[in-house]
């Protein structure tokens, strides 16, 4: 098989460099400001998935319930509980603030954009997939603080729990609300220029990327971690994919669903958002050390997502009619 070039997967290991390289740059107090830019940007993201969601779209896979249960069911009940689970049996191996990265990575809702992508190259149900990816997005809003506050107490690590749902609501929430009452108005335009607006939230996205790197360079974070923690969450992400991967094929079919569906509810229950995940990590946790360790287990696992999807989707796809 024959993958495609993703840029978005290159920059990502560049704004990782350039943090590495050029760390006071993005600094908290730095030039760039990133306590007041990285929530302008985070506003800016979901300004436009606001703009860019259309409820209208999402009529066609509103009554299979049970297929909705079973996706969000993984997502937010099955997924924490291993990262939970994680987040407690590595406590005397790995440091706090990988486990709570791990335990971010698992709370998130699912994406979007690839959740469909990869099921309609899988000739699976387009219209579930849309629905599932999109509601999840909504109740991760809600569900990963909770969850993240409730299993590692996040709020010792920076905000209270009050503080961080009015900054979730304040930088993500409004904008995302702002979005949708200007659909009337800009969704044409932005349809129109659809691969334009995907390179400004792509390069929103590596410049939180960057920023979040840059404190835990300088506080020297990384000089006790390399290639065997990426290695680490290389091998952990790849089990954690495949077990909901698994559980959420084995529902399906116990539930009677036809392999369209079964593909809807498997991309769907194992896609983790990393366009959320960036953007609530930096509202939740704020800037320092932690930071970096935090959004780290979310690159991992966004780029091995895509890979492994990728393969089954063109595998998939030539299943006979």
């Amino acid at each position: 098989m024959k993958l495609k070039f993703d840029w978005f997967l290159l920059g990502l290991v560049a704004a990782v460099v350039a943090a590495s390289v050029y760390p006071h740059l993005g600094a908290r107090e730095g030039i760039l400001h990133p306590e007041l830019t990285n929530k302008l940007g985070v506003a800016l993201i979901f300004l436009l998935h606001g703009i860019g969601l259309s409820f209208q779209a999402l009529k066609a896979g509103t009554l299979h319930w049970r297929l909705h249960l079973l996706v969000q069911c993984c997502t937010f009940v099955l997924f924490p509980l291993l990262g939970g689970a994680l987040y407690l049996g590595l406590s005397g191996s790995v440091e706090r603030d990988l486990r709570i990265g791990i335990f971010f990575l698992c709370a998130l809702p699912s994406t979007v954009s690839s959740s469909v992508a990869m099921t309609a190259a899988a000739r699976g149900n387009v219209a579930a997939a849309l629905f599932n990816a999109t509601i999840s997005s909504l109740l991760g809003v809600v569900i990963t603080p909770l969850w993240v506050s409730a299993v590692t107490a996040a709020g010792e690590t920076g905000s209270s729990l009050g503080g961080v749902v009015l900054d979730l609501c304040r930088w993500l929430v409004l904008p995302l609300v702002i979005g949708q009452l200007l659909r009337p108005w800009l969704a044409t335009w932005v349809n129109r220029h659809k691969s334009g607006v995907h390179v400004v939230d792509r390069m929103t996205i590596l410049f939180l990327v960057y920023t979040s790197f840059c404190d835990s360079v300088l506080e020297g974070v990384w000089s006790s971690h390399g290639a065997r923690t990426i290695l680490f969450l290389v091998v952990l992400s790849a089990a954690l994919f495949a077990v909901v991967m698994v559980v959420s094929a084995a529902i399906g079919r116990r539930l009677g669903f036809d392999s369209a569906d079964r593909i809807a509810a498997m991309f769907c229950a194992s896609k983790k958002s990393m366009a959320t995940g960036v953007p609530m990590a930096q509202l939740m946790f704020g800037g320092g050390a932690i930071l970096g360790m935090v959004v780290l287990p979310v690159l991992i696992y966004h780029a091995l997502q895509l890979v492994l999807a990728g393969i089954l989707a063109a595998r998939w796809s030539r299943r006979p009619a």
